[in-house]
């Protein structure tokens, strides 16, 4: 009996069903019932709360998720050969699991999710897993569909995710976070709790989404902070003229100072360059500049 239900353990259904992780896929198994309960627990109590789950595996996540008491779990999987293994989960829960098989940077769930609050909590595939925070990040309207998302990352990557303004992990996806949510890593995670381990100790966190962020256009403010952190090394008087603008006008209006760079502005002041970039400060010089 594991310490959640009793369902046979993790390592047996994986025997079982001769499931083993594919590199290909981004797969890392979490086998330890234990710690995926830990990482249900990290998004707050589960109670009448639809949970989207992406890369399930073998389901030891989704398992927790359950058992800790969540109204239903939308879990989406690429992999085939763990269907039959989470068929067994959802036996065991009847109603409350549903299975999608397919690419989660594919899959619409907004349909799926009906009335009532919805999380994200998973322990995502690493190689799209950036990518996918990313396309949350970015859904609009805005407040999303969900009320937060409780992700594992790489711990550099979950650095990045939640840095703050003057340290190096600092750049554009901390930007997109800060602007949009306001995270914070829970806990990390060792390599030996994984199957296979992998190289690098992994992080879980949590963000919340800000209801009324700093009015900005997500185009201009991606635009802005790619020219920023393209050449981060650089004052922002240089970097930002590959957007074509006079660098100056922009800064000026924004009140940033011009000798500053990238890892030194704080999110509400590349929202300030990002508004008035939208706005068409100093394009004009810009496109005179393209036609000498």
């Amino acid at each position: 009996m594991s310490a959640l239900d009793d369902l046979p353990p993790l390592r047996d259904v994986i025997r079982k069903h001769g499931l083993s992780a594919q590199k290909s896929l981004g797969q890392n198994f979490l086998l330890d019932l234990n710690l995926t309960g830990r990482i249900a627990r990290a998004s707050g109590p589960l109670e009448d709360v639809t949970i989207v789950e992406v890369g399930p595996g073998p389901g030891g996540l989704t398992r927790a998720l359950l058992a800790l008491g969540a109204k239903r779990v939308i879990a989406i999987e690429r992999d085939r050969r763990c269907m039959d293994a989470l068929a067994e989960v959802a036996a065991h829960y009847p109603g409350r699991l549903e299975v999608i098989e397919g690419d989660a940077l594919k899959v619409d769930v907004r349909p799926l999710i009906g009335e009532g609050e919805a999380r994200v909590v998973a322990n995502l595939p690493y190689n799209i897993a950036t990518v996918l925070l990313v396309g949350w990040l970015s859904t609009d309207p805005w407040p999303p569909w969900f009320s937060s998302l409780t992700l594992m990352f790489q711990k550099e990557v979950a650095e990045r995710i939640v840095a703050e303004p003057g340290s190096k992990a600092y750049g554009r996806l901390a930007v997109l976070a800060g602007w949009r949510t306001k995270g914070k890593i829970a806990f990390d995670v060792a390599p030996s709790a994984f199957v296979p381990p992998p190289k690098v100790t992994s992080s879980v966190i949590h963000l919340v989404p800000r209801p009324e962020p700093l009015p900005c256009a997500l185009s201009a403010l991606e635009k802005v902070t790619e020219a920023a952190f393209g050449q981060r090394r650089k004052m922002l008087r240089q970097s930002l003229k590959t957007l074509g603008v006079d660098a100056q006008a922009l800064l000026d209006a924004a009140g940033v100072e011009e000798t500053a760079r990238a890892e030194e502005i704080d999110v509400a002041g590349f929202v300030r360059l990002a508004n008035a970039f939208s706005q068409g400060v100093g394009r004009q010089f810009g496109a005179l500049s393209a036609l000498k």
